[in-house]
C-alpha cells in the first residue's frame, strides 16, 4: 500500500485530486491532502473517505511538514514554487519520493546526489509547460533520430489562453487561468535563444514587441514571444548541435501590443514601493507617470495616448480603458509596487466566469537533415477545458502529474536522483493514457521537403 500526500489543493489540483481518488482503489492507495483551507476539499471527497482525507496545513510549520512527510511514501507537490526546496529537503531526510510540476531550481538540482543516495526521486517538471511540452517533444525527436534524421531546428510554443467562445466582449481575449504573478512578471529579465546557430538576447523592454505568428490547426493563429532562457533544455532534449532553439508563450493577436504599452507605462514594474494610500485612484497613479500637462482639461486617456505614440482610437487605447486605468476607482491596496497594483486590479478583471471554459495550446515545431534534405514538421494539441474548475490548466497540469505519480508509486519509474520526464519510460505511457483516456492527442504535420541542408 503507498500513502500518498498532496501538499496543496487550489484550483490548479482539481484534476490530479480527481485522478489520484480514480486510481486509489486498485491501487491500494492512501491518500492524504494537506491544504491551508481543508474544509473546500470536504465534497470533493466525501465519497472517497476510506482511503482519502484532507488535513490543515501551513506551509511555514516546518514541524508540521516533517511529520508529514515522514508519514508518506511520495509527496507531490502542488505548492508554490518557492516552497519546493524545503518540501524536497524533507523527503531526503525521510527517504521518501517527490513529484511536482515546477521547474528545476538550481537549490533542488543540488540535493540530486543526496537524494539519489537515500534512493528517493525527485520527479520534477511533471504538468505542463514544464511537463507535457518535454514529453511530446522527445517523441517526436525519438521517432526523427530513429529514421536516422539530424535535427537542426527546434521551437516549443504554449499557451494557456481562452476556448474561442469564452473571448467574446473581452478585447484581450484573455483571463487568468494560472498564478495571476507570474503572468504579470512574464519575461522580466533577458530572453535568450539560438537561431542559425547565433546567439540572440531580448531585453524585457522590447520582448512584447519581438514576436512570431504560430498557426494552430482548428484554432487559427496566435502570437509567441520568447521564454527567458530557451537554452536550457538542449542537454536534456540531447540537442547541443541544434542550431536554432527556441521556447515560448502563445497568446491571441494583439494582446502582446497592448501589454508593451504596459510595459512602457511602468505598470508592470516590481522593483520599487510607491507608498502609496490605497485610496489613490487608478487614474492618479496612471498620470503621475506621465508628463505633467500642457493643455488644460485635456482628458487623461488622450494625454496617455499622447504618450505612446498611439491613436486615441487605437485597438491598445481601447484595451487599456477596458482594463479601467482612465477610471476613479482606488486601487485598494497601500504601498505596493506597481506590478502588485496591475495584478490586483487584473485579478478582478481577468477573472474566468463560472461558465467559461479556457484552452490549452502548444505546438512543437522541428527542422531536421534527412538523405541529404531538410525537412520540416509540426506536432500541435489544443485542449479545452470544462468549466471554471475543471479547466484546461488545471487537465494538462494535473493529469500528467498524476500519471507519473503513479508509475512512482507502483515502481515503474526506477530512477533515482533529480528526474525530468524526458525518459521514454515516463513519457510513452502518459502520452498513451492522455490520448486513449482523456483525448489529449498531439496531431502531427510533415511540411515536406524544404530545401537541401543549410
Amino acid at each position: 500500500m503507498s500513502r500518498i500526500l498532496l501538499l496543496g489543493a487550489g484550483r490548479s489540483a482539481s484534476s490530479l485530486i480527481k485522478y489520484l481518488l480514480h486510481h486509489a482503489p486498485a491501487e491500494g492507495w492512501q491518500l492524504t491532502v494537506a491544504d491551508v483551507q481543508p474544509a473546500h476539499l470536504a465534497p470533493v471527497l466525501a465519497a472517497h473517505t476510506d482511503y482519502a482525507w484532507a488535513v490543515p496545513f501551513d506551509v511555514h510549520d516546518e514541524n508540521r511538514l516533517e511529520e508529514l512527510v515522514a508519514e508518506a511514501d511520495v509527496v507531490v507537490s502542488m505548492l508554490p514554487a518557492l516552497f519546493h526546496a524545503p518540501v524536497a529537503r524533507a523527503c531526503v531526510r525521510h527517504r521518501r519520493h517527490l513529484a511536482t510540476a515546477s521547474y528545476v531550481s538550481d537549490e533542488i538540482r543540488a540535493m540530486g546526489p543526496a537524494a539519489e543516495a537515500a534512493g528517493a526521486t525527485l520527479l520534477m517538471e511533471c504538468g505542463l509547460d514544464p511537463g507535457l511540452d518535454h514529453m511530446s517533444a522527445m517523441r517526436v525527436l525519438a521517432e526523427i533520430r530513429a529514421q536516422g534524421g539530424r535535427v537542426t531546428s527546434f521551437k516549443s510554443y504554449c499557451g494557456g489562453l481562452l476556448a474561442p467562445e469564452a473571448e467574446a466582449g473581452n478585447p484581450w481575449r484573455y483571463k487568468f487561468t494560472w498564478n495571476p504573478r507570474n503572468v504579470v512578471l512574464a519575461g522580466q529579465g533577458t530572453a535568450k535563444y539560438l537561431e542559425q546557430g547565433r546567439l540572440r538576447f531580448i531585453p524585457y523592454q522590447q520582448l512584447f514587441t519581438r514576436l512570431e505568428t504560430v498557426a494552430v490547426p482548428g484554432f487559427g493563429e496566435f502570437e509567441g514571444y520568447a521564454n527567458r532562457d530557451s537554452l536550457s533544455y538542449r542537454a536534456p532534449y540531447a540537442l547541443e548541435h541544434v542550431r536554432t532553439m527556441l521556447r515560448g508563450t502563445l497568446r491571441r493577436p494583439g494582446y502582446c501590443a497592448a501589454w508593451q504599452q504596459l510595459v512602457r507605462l511602468g505598470l508592470t514594474d516590481d522593483a520599487v514601493q510607491l507608498g502609496n494610500p490605497a485610496s489613490l485612484t487608478w487614474a492618479e497613479l496612471v498620470a503621475a507617470y506621465l508628463p505633467l500637462p500642457t493643455t488644460a482639461g485635456q482628458p487623461l486617456a488622450a494625454r496617455v495616448a499622447t504618450h505612446l505614440n498611439l491613436s486615441p482610437e487605437s485597438v491598445e487605447m481601447q484595451q487599456l480603458g477596458w482594463l479601467g486605468l482612465f477610471d476613479d476607482v482606488p486601487v485598494g491596496q497601500a504601498d505596493a509596487t506597481p506590478a502588485q497594483l496591475l495584478e490586483k486590479l487584473l485579478t478582478e478583471k481577468w477573472a474566468l466566469a463560472p461558465t467559461d471554459r479556457d484552452m490549452i495550446v502548444m505546438q512543437h515545431q522541428f527542422e531536421y537533415e534527412l538523405d541529404g534534405q531538410r525537412h520540416g514538421r509540426t506536432s500541435s494539441v489544443a485542449v479545452l477545458g470544462d468549466d471554471a474548475t475543471h479547466t484546461a490548466m488545471a487537465k494538462t497540469v494535473g493529469l500528467p502529474l498524476g500519471m507519473a505519480v503513479r508509475r512512482l508509486a507502483t515502481g515503474q519509474l526506477r530512477q533515482r536522483g533529480v528526474v525530468i520526464p524526458t525518459l521514454p519510460e515516463l513519457y510513452e505511457p502518459i502520452l498513451d493514457e492522455l490520448a486513449a483516456d482523456y483525448g489529449v492527442v498531439f496531431v502531427e504535420e510533415e511540411q515536406g521537403v524544404l530545401g537541401g541542408p543549410q
